[in-house]
């Protein structure tokens, strides 16, 4: 059951008029709502990174990447399970280069590599049948609702004159091999996001706001014929920084009736450097 945020206003209101000198009292109560927020409101990531990923001389990932990650331990799982109801995201920086290993097109599943020529300085990574359904198996046991980012670079490739750009339509055939394993083995999936940190100026790589919208669409599309009689996943985006004209222009090219949701980044903390969150932080020059 839902919380309501209600607001009971209480006004009282003196009016004297100058010509009858005479006082009025006006009092108005009423109580509105004016939001609801469902029981899952509290959200946590599962990242992609590989044990090797590094930063301002600290390798912390570990074995916390989804490739690595213990799904079995106990701990874990009466963590996640202690929340009572949370939802798990299942995606991050590396979400745009994850293939999938189902279909016939699929040959070899391969996990991450060092390579300079790849975004965030790694080879693009394949998530196989097995793993796929040890995470599902993982989110049975512990119920989290599972929101699962897609790869948005698919069929896409650098502009010639802006490498951070990518241009071309969405291939949508490898999510919906994805998508077709997962309803053939009966797993729920409670919404699917297009993309990671691609909207506005992007970090590695970005989308202008039209082609999103575009790919959207499409995505909404496959979602609604691979889920014709079932409850559909909720189709979400774009997952990124807030940049106000992107945005508009985004919402407005998607439209209605495609969007269940939007989402945006923003990191309060900065990049994670311990000296900026825990110890003074760095005298300015000038």
């Amino acid at each position: 059951m839902g919380s309501s945020i209600a607001f009971a206003c209480f006004i009282l209101l003196s009016l004297f008029s100058v010509a009858s000198a005479e006082y009025v009292v006006v009092r108005v109560r009423d109580v509105v709502s004016i939001a609801n927020t469902d029981d899952n409101f509290i959200c946590a990531t599962l990242d992609w990174w590989p044990t090797d990923k590094c930063d301002y001389g600290q390798c912390p990932w570990g074995k916390a990447g989804i490739f690595n990650l213990d799904l079995e331990n106990k701990t874990l799982i009466n963590a996640v399970k202690a929340f009572g109801s949370i939802r798990l995201r299942i995606g991050g920086s590396l979400q745009d280069s994850v293939t999938y290993g189902f279909g016939y097109g699929m040959k070899e599943c391969n996990r991450w590599k060092k390579d300079s020529s790849g975004l965030f300085g790694f080879s693009g990574a394949c998530l196989d049948p097995n793993r796929w359904d040890e995470i599902h198996d993982f989110f049975n046991k512990t119920q989290a609702r599972l929101w699962f980012g897609l790869n948005a670079l698919q069929g896409k490739k650098p502009d010639s004159k802006d490498k951070v750009l990518w241009v071309g339509d969405w291939d949508a055939r490898n999510a919906r091999d994805l998508m077709e394993y997962t309803i053939s083995k009966g797993y729920p999936v409670e919404s699917y996001e297009l993309g990671n940190e691609l909207c506005g100026g992007g970090v590695a790589a970005r989308i202008e706001a039209q082609q999103y919208a575009k790919d959207m669409k499409k995505l909404k599309q496959l979602v609604t014929e691979m889920f014709p009689d079932g409850k559909q996943p909720k189709v979400l985006g774009p997952g990124g920084f807030y940049d106000k004209q992107w945005f508009n222009d985004f919402l407005l090219a998607t439209g209605p009736g495609v969007l269940d949701g939007v989402t945006h980044h923003t990191y309060n903390l900065g990049p994670g450097m311990y000296i900026f969150c825990f110890g003074p932080r760095p005298q300015q020059k000038g």
